[in-house]
Formats: C-alpha cells, structure tokens, sequence
C-alpha cells in the first residue's frame, strides 16, 4: 500500500517558523485537500514531502521506510509552482524530451496523455505561445506520463477555465478510483468539496483535520 507519514515535521526560514510539529498520514485510493491562505505554508510541506526542502525536525515515511536528507520522491508525479518547460519547442516535444532522460520513449502513451488533459500533441506550437491554461494542461501531463503512484498537486486548476478544471477533475477522480494517492492543494473551493476525501487547513504553521 502506498502512504505516505509526516510525524513532528517542523521548517523554518531564519526567524520564520513556517511548520510547527506538522502530524498527518495520506494512502492510496484517495484525495486529500490542503487549504489556507496563501503563505500559511501548504506548499513548503508539500516540497518537504517531495524531498525539495528538508525539514528542520521530524521525519517523513514513504511506505513505512523514513526519508533520507536529500532523497526525492521519486515515484510521485509532481506540479509544484510552473515548470521549466523548454519554450521554443511543442508539448509533445518537452515530453519526449523529460521521458527521454529517463531513457524511456513512447510516444503513443504520451500522445495518450496528452488527449486525456486536453492538448493536441500533432500540434507544432512552441510552448511559448502557450496560454496559461495550455501550460498548466502540459504541467498535468508532465505529472502523469510515468504513470506514478503517488500524485502531489499545487494548484492543478491554475489558468484553466470552468470546462477544463472539470476534465481535470474528472481525470483526478478516475485516478482515485485506480487506486493512486492524490494531495491536492488549492484555494478552489470546488475542488476541495467536489475532489477531496479528506481536507487539512494549515493555519499558523499548523495542520488541523476539517472534514
């Protein structure tokens, strides 16, 4: 079963204390919604749970193993403020450039992945030209093309307009359905009610169960 446990976790930024003894458990099969205003801290604890940031006390367990300092989660796919994308080439292209370092090519899943978020992957449009919503799609793309596990989300709907938050939500809960763990969060009061199984709201470096 994968799951994930955050027990005592604590992070500061010099005299900043951003996590204050952060205590919860995520498994598989389910959508867990973070909410709170912007800067309470929802998306350094998802980066400490991603291995981006490491914590200053506490310990974080993937599937019963405690995380290395340094190590990543690896087998999560992840949208964590905007990609990287290589700007002056297509979607499909960033795609099969990401899988390729992982020395893996398919380009028909990636075309795959590509129709279930809403792209055209024999569209040639540099990234560049991209709208918002375009690159956020691409983003859930770039999150889902390794078919991970574990998904760790930071505002997944972010550009997208009422039609496409609603394909993207329909895909999250087919997901949720094949069993895949999902943390999601988002300030889209939609999402939290429509999506999540469990809700946290992170106030005052704090996690607090809501529902």
């Amino acid at each position: 079963m994968n799951k994930i446990e955050v027990k005592d976790l604590y992070k500061s930024f010099r005299e900043y204390q951003v996590l204050r003894g952060i205590n919860c458990c995520f498994e598989e099969g389910k959508i867990y919604g973070l909410i709170g205003r912007n800067g309470c801290g929802k998306t350094v604890l998802l980066k400490c749970i991603c291995g981006f940031l490491v914590p200053d006390k506490g310990e974080i367990r993937i599937n019963g193993m405690k995380r290395k300092k340094g190590e990543l989660l690896e087998e999560a796919g992840i949208i964590i403020e905007e990609p990287a994308f290589l700007r002056n080439v297509s979607g499909i292209n960033n795609l099969k450039y990401l899988y390729g370092i992982r020395n893996k090519m398919d380009r028909e899943k990636l075309k795959n992945i590509m129709k279930e978020v809403g792209l055209d992957a024999d569209d040639k449009k540099a990234v560049s030209k991209y709208s918002l919503g375009m690159r956020q799609r691409l983003a859930i793309a770039q999150a889902l093309m390794e078919d991970p596990q574990i998904l760790i989300l930071d505002e997944p709907m972010t550009g997208l307009d009422e039609k496409g938050a609603k394909e993207v939500r329909g895909l999250l809960m087919e997901l949720r359905s094949a069993g895949k763990l999902v943390i999601l969060a988002s300030h889209n009061k939609d999402d939290i009610e429509v999506l999540c199984d469990r809700v946290y709201k992170m106030e005052d470096g704090k996690l607090a169960f809501v529902k």
